[in-house]
């Protein structure tokens, strides 16, 4: 089971098709279900319409979901369940550092790990992260491995805000909701051994990844959300979808330019191999 998890901060780009198509055609390659859920649960960056925007766009390009949209706005108490438990097992802090005091470490020295450092201020709560490798084969780049306490430290799990961090929403909705197979962009490749770390303390199963090349402009930069937008004109669907395929590692024939998008997923769909994709952290987008 596949998912595809959109942050609501601005309208899709080419970078997020790209990604969210790779996910669908490894899942139904597969026969595989293929999940979307509306990764909020950073609700002061919603960009007011985003989360509709993006559901518009999903649907011109042809793609079907599983199920119903969950929401991650929705599921506080599955992370405050998980948080708790991991309070209990005294393997959270609390740090009252700010990101200014933190801005010269390249990793979080360990600062408030005996008690928070200031008193009477609001605080945020970090995972008490051990010295020791996460190994794991990436289905498209390989063999990684990373200590996260040497690379990252103690990583926050709720922020001074209280708000809940990616950290912990991604790993216990992945787990809740039963996927298997997560496949994304290459710039969460880092960010992978720290969900792995987090998964084996929560006794949670860890599902296979696979990380995509990062799409990029011309010069190397990544591609910004004001740049290459991807467009609702359906005259526009089809050679975009097409371009997405041929830079997956698929050979697109030129007789698919005059198929349907339905026919072109069906084409696509029966053909894609992930051992085809281009193994590298970044791909150049020339067209």
């Amino acid at each position: 089971m596949g998912r595809f998890a959109p942050t609501p901060s601005g309208d899709l780009h080419l970078g997020s098709l790209y990604t969210a198509v790779a996910s669908y055609l490894d899942a139904r390659s597969h026969k595989g279900r293929w999940l979307l859920r509306i990764e909020d649960v950073d609700q002061p960056r919603e960009v007011a319409g985003s989360a509709a925007g993006i559901l518009r766009t999903l649907e011109a390009f042809g793609f079907v979901w599983d199920g119903g949209i969950v929401r991650q706005r929705d599921r506080s108490e599955l992370y405050a369940g998980a948080l708790q438990s991991l309070r209990e097992r005294n393997l959270t802090f609390e740090c009252s550092c700010s990101r200014m005091q933190l801005e010269d470490e390249s990793r979080y020295p360990g600062t408030c790990r005996a008690r928070p450092s200031v008193s009477g201020v609001p605080t945020a709560t970090r995972l008490r992260v051990e010295p020791g490798r996460i190994l794991f084969s990436d289905r498209i780049q390989g063999t990684y491995r990373q200590d996260v306490a040497a690379a990252v430290g103690d990583v926050i799990l709720k922020r001074r805000d209280q708000v809940f961090a990616y950290l912990l929403a991604v790993v216990v909705d992945d787990a809740a909701q039963g996927v298997t197979h997560i496949v994304r962009g290459a710039d969460l490749l880092d960010n992978t051994p720290r969900q792995i770390y987090l998964q084996q303390l929560l006794g949670l199963p860890q599902p296979a990844y696979a990380h995509v090349p990062v799409l990029t402009e011309p010069d190397d930069a990544k591609l910004a959300k004001s740049r290459r937008s991807v467009r609702l004109d359906q005259g526009e669907v089809l050679p975009q979808l097409l371009a997405v395929f041929a830079m997956l590692g698929l050979e697109v024939p030129p007789a698919l330019a005059g198929a349907t998008v339905a026919d072109a997923w069906e084409w696509a769909t029966q053909r894609f191999d992930i051992e085809q994709v281009p193994k590298r952290l970044n791909v150049r987008v020339t067209y």
